[in-house]
């Protein structure tokens, strides 16, 4: 067996280890029905991941008229509530995700999750589903704190990716990802990106700007390699 490229991989959660629009398309409506609006269609909850369920709510919240400052953050904080006790509940890894994820291990490669989820959040579904222990760091939306501006340094901040560099040995390292998130992070980061057109790309697959894109996880070790 050749030397594989890369020493770590760092993957995204939604959308590219798991299918979890249902549970948070679920939340979303929860929220929506709280504030007064109708609810979404589940399928739609697909084009609104990426930036993290504050970015989902909103936008799903101003698709309907939208309501003032103090009232979604409210909001917002009932929905978190919410997810927290129903967010395993229809989520599960996509094909070949636990067996890619194995493979790797098995050719002595760490394995990351960095996600726009809370860490708390992604930690609670990976234990529910028995997916966290090949995992070396699992890093979240919230984990790399706040910048100057307020706002919590996540994709498509670089940091993330960075640290999970890091936290893997600091050695060669590759992201895989299903949104411009991803993309911009890795690239900010210096690292090369495989886009997942399965997942719930916010652009068409070929137009995220990643170096390779896959149609399923099983064809993942092999675009690693040809990079």
């Amino acid at each position: 067996m050749t030397d594989f490229p890369f020493s770590a991989i760092g993957f995204d959660l939604d959308g590219t280890l798991l299918d979890t629009f249902r549970d948070l398309g679920a939340a979303v409506n929860h929220a929506l029905e709280l504030g007064g609006f109708d609810p979404a269609p589940l399928e739609s909850s697909k084009d609104l991941i990426g930036g993290g369920a504050k970015i989902m709510l909103a936008r799903a919240v101003d698709q309907q008229g939208g309501m003032p400052k103090d009232d979604f953050h409210a909001l917002y904080k009932k929905m978190l509530v919410y997810y927290a006790d129903h967010n395993a509940v229809h989520s599960a890894p996509y094909p070949h995700a636990r067996e890619i994820v194995a493979e790797l291990k098995a050719r002595g490669v760490k394995v990351a999750v960095v996600t726009n989820k809370f860490e708390d959040f992604a930690r609670s579904i990976l234990t529910q589903i028995d997916f966290i222990e090949p995992f070396e760091t699992v890093i979240g939306g919230d984990s790399m704190g706040k910048g100057a501006d307020g706002q919590y340094l996540s994709k498509p901040h670089p940091d993330p990716v960075i640290e999970a560099r890091k936290r893997c040995g600091g050695g060669s390292f590759a992201f895989v990802g299903d949104s411009t998130y991803d993309v911009r992070a890795a690239k900010a980061a210096g690292v090369p990106v495989i886009g997942a057109s399965y997942g719930y790309c916010d652009k068409p697959p070929h137009e995220l700007g990643a170096d390779a894109v896959i149609d399923s996880l099983d064809g993942l070790i092999s675009a690693l390699e040809a990079l």
